[in-house]
């Protein structure tokens, strides 16, 4: 059925231009794309309430809409749209030719929905692509670089910085969806998902494990091999130490540029055997 301009926008064919225009307002702050990015239904309504103001508003075109010389895209009836002929419809369009509107009602509508600034129609960015990236502890504390499969089958190589936690999100300007209104390209969301260590924990830039310590050394001391993020060390442990002593590797925490983290190692003392009879015997002389 051949839509009518005047239903479209709810009005009786004696309405006033005011009383056209508080009925386009209306329709547009319940069907703008802005409000329902997804909804192609109420995209598609928008668009006729658009196209029925941008007949109703012109005083001209309203006069011929309701002489039966223009449909309700604006063709002349009876005449074919080809060839260089008469032009074609609307399109949702705002022009304001020779209309007995003052302003920019569009302007308007979105003033009042998005607080008060005024927003012009026209390109629109394009929607942003959500991606889950998970990577070791290590990565986390070191940073890295990733080679990512974008959702054109692009490959981007990603620099991950020291320090990030799982739920951080880094993002990649224009690397999302492209504008279908000829806009800006969206951008591509990283969420990050730190894998937890066996080893280690975190405590800001600084970072902390256990280490066992066997009895020679913590009597008399000596070096230790300790692994850290970036591979393993030698750690010096002083005589006499004891279980629940604490050393500190300077620098070996989470890699800031400026302020590196420290790898805080708290001994724990082991018996290499429990059943050494050398020991058991000097536990018996004790």
């Amino acid at each position: 059925m051949t839509r009518d301009p005047y239903q479209t926008l709810g009005v009786t064919k004696s309405a006033s231009t005011e009383e056209i225009r508080k009925a386009y307002r209306k329709k547009a702050k319940e069907l703008h794309p802005d409000l329902h990015p997804n909804d192609e239904k109420k995209a598609n309504a928008f668009k006729e309430a658009s196209a029925a103001f941008e007949i109703l508003s012109d005083e001209a075109k309203r006069a011929q809409f309701d002489r039966g010389e223009i449909d309700a895209d604006g063709n002349p009836t009876g005449f074919a749209n080809a060839g260089g002929g008469y032009g074609g419809g609307f399109g949702g369009g705002f022009r304001q030719q020779g209309g007995s509107f003052q302003g920019d009602p569009f302007e308007d509508i979105l003033s009042g929905m998005f607080g008060g600034q005024r927003r012009r129609a026209g390109p629109r960015k394009g929607a942003d692509i959500r991606y889950r990236v998970d990577i070791s502890f290590e990565d986390s504390v070191l940073g890295a670089k990733r080679q990512m499969t974008m959702a054109d089958n692009k490959s981007l190589n990603v620099s991950i910085p020291p320090g990030v936690a799982t739920g951080q999100v880094l993002r990649l300007k224009s690397q999302g969806e492209p504008s279908q209104t000829c806009g800006p390209p969206g951008d591509a969301l990283l969420e990050l998902h730190v894998r937890p260590s066996k080893t280690w924990t975190r405590e800001g830039a600084d970072l902390r494990m256990s280490v066992p310590l066997p009895l020679k050394t913590a009597v008399l001391g000596g070096n230790i091999e300790v692994a850290t993020p970036a591979g393993t060390v030698t750690l010096k442990v002083p005589e006499g130490a004891n279980t629940g002593m604490v050393l500190r590797l300077r620098n070996k925490g989470v890699q800031y540029k400026d302020t590196p983290g420290h790898l805080y190692a708290r001994l724990e003392v082991t018996l290499e055997d429990p059943k050494d009879e050398g020991l058991r015997e000097w536990a018996r002389q004790r």
